[in-house]
């Protein structure tokens, strides 16, 4: 039961145990409401029948019990519900970070930043309140009748027809409108998605917004997506409160069958006046807590959208292989590799080629031929679909990537920064390193010219993704940490793309220096780039058409010849 709560409601093992827990102290209560309606039975008949079959220091014992029976159910089923709720909740957010730090980043090409935090935050948040509230309760008000009904069948079971006959009747429509719901709740989610996907896009491009008079005509769509919103939580809320309050009435006929009955029983002679009280007693606290339970059994039945989110996380197929690299060297082999995002779109079609150790190898080509793609593949970012990468003789297919990319030194094109000093965003490049070390590092990829010129100088906090920071400056800081880190094997995205001629020489000298004994694969589309590379590939409609050094391949008059030709024709201009 406990694996099959795991799955069903997206829980730890440890959150199944409390959530039975919670269940168990949820009937607990509800039972012990039954214990004062009890005492007034036997305080009644004593009134009624003129005995004194229990004396007034019995019913004074008898409500102190009832009191303290109530205060101790309550605390256990306060404990067992919200404050194990509370833990659980930090439990499953941790647990999603860490699923996707594991799953293969191609997972993220089908999601947005606003998609994935809706479902730490957002899902997250409402299920605090499904497992504290909605779940327990209405699994234990279930339990909780099904024992009061079985001993109200044992009273009378012509009164019990009577009073319990609203309750699959209620519950039933509640339950059959589950589909209606989840589709209701499913146009909502994407309604809100939507609307957050807006707002962040607004926020990220409000500079573009601006520069193209576009902010009239954006906001005017963001209205619409804002509205859309409202307009979906109205119709889901009434398309809830449709079938809860029908429940709602039908359960209410449950009194009156009860008076009807027990009146016509009563005048019959054949159901006598005292059991008559005690189950119209019993039927006014009976569905209190049902009625509460059909909006909880709603609320239940809404919550499938964001278990189901949850669970496309953490039932994603992560990449694994063993922690214990074998390779011997660090020549990076691509044999015949394959590969795409999905299954209509092929990016790469039998490529290969071989990134030796101690040299630079190019990957050049156009637009859209796969050179990032490549670069990725090598560090295993991506799986493939066909073919083998290599590094040293071993298939990086069998290794686990967080292991693999303790080989790997990566500059990307898009530079993170965080919103920190620059010298510990450049420890991020390896965060047990010394001062010095990341001085050193810093000093090598040309950061110290711009550093020593700010107020706080290698303190200064550099605001959210570096924005107060020029592009090339940002880039210098993540080439810093490639320095830093100091792998055997470097990747280099369009490194240099954002430093003016000067500064690219500078990084050209010390990336000479780095580069020594090691593998070194860089995407650039500048050619004067890639012309001191010991080796060049070629990538055109992800194919490898052109390999060798850049004097051979000018002597072929290809696409890199065209390419070079063009550029410095474009220079002149």
């Amino acid at each position: 039961m406990i694996k099959w709560l795991q799955e069903k409601f997206a829980l730890s093992r440890q959150g199944a145990k409390d959530l039975v827990k919670g269940c168990i102290a949820c009937v607990f209560q509800n039972l012990s409401l039954m214990f004062p309606v009890g005492m007034l039975y036997l305080l009644i008949k004593d009134l009624l029948f003129g005995g004194r079959t229990y004396g007034w220091g019995f019913y004074l014992a008898g409500c102190i019990l009832c009191i303290l029976l109530l205060l101790l159910t309550t605390w256990f089923q306060y404990n067992a519900t919200y404050f194990a709720t509370y833990v659980e909740s930090g439990i499953r957010r941790v647990s999603l970070a860490e699923k996707l730090r594991k799953i293969p980043l191609s997972f993220f090409g089908k999601k947005d930043l606003a998609d994935l935090t809706s479902t730490i935050m957002a899902d997250c948040t409402f299920l605090e309140q499904s497992f504290s509230h909605f779940i327990p309760e209405l699994i234990g008000s279930v339990i909780s009748t099904v024992l009061i009904s079985i001993g109200l069948f044992a009273f009378d079971w012509r009164m019990a027809l009577a009073a319990l006959w609203v309750l699959p009747v209620s519950f039933a429509i509640v339950g059959f409108s589950a589909k209606v719901q989840e589709k209701l709740n499913e146009r909502q989610m994407d309604a809100k998605m939507a609307c957050a996907d807006g707002i962040q896009e607004c926020l990220e491009t409000v500079r573009d917004l601006k520069a193209c008079n576009a902010e009239d005509s954006y906001l005017e769509g963001l209205d619409r997506k804002i509205k859309a919103v409202e307009k979906r939580a109205v119709i889901s809320e009434f398309g809830t409160a449709v079938f809860v309050v029908s429940a709602s009435l039908i359960l209410k006929l449950g009194i009156a069958t009860v008076a009807l009955a027990g009146s016509v029983l009563l005048m019959k002679g054949s159901l006598d006046i005292l059991t008559f009280f005690v189950f119209l007693l019993v039927v006014s606290r009976l569905y209190d807590p049902l009625q509460s339970a059909l909006q909880n059994l709603a609320a239940v039945i809404s919550t499938r959208t964001n278990i189901g989110r949850m669970n496309e996380i953490l039932k994603y197929p992560v990449q694994t292989g063993e922690n214990c690299l074998t390779n011997r060297g660090y020549d990076i082999v691509f044999e015949h590799v394959g590969f795409s995002y999905n299954q209509k779109e092929t990016v790469l079609k039998d490529v290969s080629f071989t990134a030796k150790q101690g040299q630079v190898t190019a990957l050049v080509g156009p637009s859209g031929g796969g050179k990032t793609t490549v670069s990725r593949l090598a560090a295993r970012f991506w799986d493939i679909q066909s073919g083998r990468i290599t590094v040293g003789g071993m298939d990086i297919a069998g290794i686990d990537p967080e292991t693999l990319m303790s080989l790997y030194s990566i500059v990307f094109q898009d530079v993170t920064l965080f919103d920190n000093t620059i010298m510990e965003n450049i420890r991020i490049g390896r965060k047990d390193a010394s001062d010095q070390e990341v001085l050193a590092a810093a000093s090598l990829a040309g950061c110290a010219e711009f550093v020593e010129k700010l107020p706080e100088k290698w303190n200064s906090r550099i605001g959210e993704n570096g924005c107060e920071l020029s592009g090339g400056e940002r880039q210098r800081i993540s080439i810093a940490r490639a320095f830093l880190k100091d792998a055997p094997i470097i990747l280099l995205d369009e490194a240099t793309a954002s430093l003016d001629v000067e500064n690219e020489t500078q990084i050209q000298t010390a990336l000479s220096r780095l580069i020594e004994k090691k593998t070194v694969l860089i995407i650039a589309h500048r050619m004067r780039t890639v012309a001191g590379a010991d080796k060049i590939v070629v990538l055109s409609d992800g194919r490898s058409v052109e390999q060798g050094t850049p004097e051979e391949l000018m002597e072929r008059n290809g696409i890199y010849t065209k390419m070079v030709k063009n550029q410095r024709k474009s220079s002149l201009l």
